[in-house]
This record gives structure tokens, sequence and C-alpha cells, in this order.
């Protein structure tokens, strides 16, 4: 698989992380056999070592930075610590979410039993009405939603958006199942519909302002066709 690279310089490379990949594998995983996580897919494309500077959910798709030495590491993280990189995701989710939202509730750490806060802040691009039944209602609405997290918690985005009753859609832990189905069956799409879609910063190093976006994958162009979105 050919990553799509969407900005590079001598100090970082940012690529678009395809739906289902790994960033790395944990020590000890069971899937380093049977899968390629990005660093792998990056090292056989590049033929060169790179480092992740933030993370992203297996199931998530979008953009990615990376850079090309360990050393440039610190100064790319110091701005995702200062809340200085601005994220923005976009996600499809069940039912017509509010017009703008902010999200302030504590989410589960990695280690599971200490709840840290977070953030996000929610706006509403799309809505739509469908002729298809989920149940228990004999149609299906759904949302286009732009999302702005200011931390950086495990599984946040899909935490919140379950947690105002507007579920992600394809996500298997936290969505729907229902209208999981309902999107595998009318249009063959089963991935998770969350998107980082774009990252704006300063670079530390240039000082030139970044505004880098990553596409979406061919499932949402799909949806947006069904549904009749334009952006």
């Amino acid at each position: 698989m050919e990553l799509d690279v969407i900005y590079e310089d001598e100090y970082i490379l940012c690529v678009s992380k395809p739906n289902n990949v790994v960033v790395h594998h944990a020590h000890h995983s069971r899937n380093v056999a049977d899968e390629d996580s990005l660093l792998q897919m990056i090292q056989q494309q590049f033929n060169q070592k790179m480092y992740p500077i933030h993370r992203l959910d297996r199931k998530t798709s979008g953009i990615i930075l990376l850079a090309k030495e360990t050393g440039f590491v610190a100064k790319f993280q110091d701005l995702f610590t200062k809340n200085e990189i601005q994220k923005t995701y976009y996600g499809v989710v069940r039912g017509h979410a509010p017009e703008t939202k902010v999200i302030d509730s504590p989410v589960k750490g990695r280690d599971a039993n200490v709840y840290k806060d977070a953030e996000t802040h929610l706006f509403t691009v799309k809505t739509v009405t469908v002729d298809i039944p989920v149940k228990p209602y004999n149609t299906s609405r759904y949302s286009l939603v732009k999302l702005q997290p200011k931390t950086g918690r495990l599984h946040q985005l899909r935490i919140h958006m379950n947690k105002i009753s507007h579920p992600l859609i394809g996500d298997p832990k936290y969505g729907d199942k229902n209208h999981n189905t309902m999107f595998i069956d009318n249009f063959d799409c089963e991935n998770l519909f969350l998107h980082a879609h774009s990252l704006d910063f300063i670079h530390p190093y240039s000082n030139e302002k970044l505004s880098i976006k990553a596409d979406y994958p061919k499932d949402w162009y799909i949806v947006f066709e069904k549904f009749n979105w334009t952006l």
C-alpha cells in the first residue's frame, strides 16, 4: 500500500494514515506477523526510519506527523502539549447533532483506572434524514460534524460522541450496531467515519505558518454522494 505524502521538509514527513492501520506495534503484539504498521510501511516506502510525533487510533484515518530524526521530535511534541497545534477532525454520526457544543467530560487514561480531563469542541456542518429504516424508526438521521479536541486522550472523540448520544458511524466499540449495519448493507462502508483532516501550526524550526490537510478516504465520497453533501 502506497502512502499519500501530504507535506515534507527536512524535519518532518506528513502522511495520510489509512483506516485500520496501527501506527506502531506494541511490544510482543500478536499482530506483528499479520500486518504492517504505519512505521513499517514508511520504512519500506522511503527506505528511512521515521519517528511518530503524535498518535492516531488504528480505526481512525488521516493526517499524522513523523520526525526524520529523534532530535526533532521534542519541539513538535511540545506544540501538542501546549495546545499550539489546531487539530481538526471530521466525523459522520448518528442523529442530528447540536449546531455547536463543548463536550467537557473526563476520559479514562491508558492505565484504564484514572480519569483525565478531556475537552472537545463540536460544530455540525451538515445533516440529513434518509428514507432507510433503522430500528426502531422508519427513517435514519445523520450529521457531518467538525471536531476540534483540546486534549489528546485515548479514544477521546469516539467516547465524547457516544456520551452525547451521537456515536460515530462504523465505531465497533462505542457506536450503534444497527446504524453501522445500515452503512454496510446499503453503502458497503464499514470503516470508522472519523478522519483527522487538518493540522494548523507554526513550524518550530522555520517559523512558517502551516495548514496541512488530508483528503478523505473513498468511503466518505460514497456517503457524500448518497446524502447529497457538498463541501
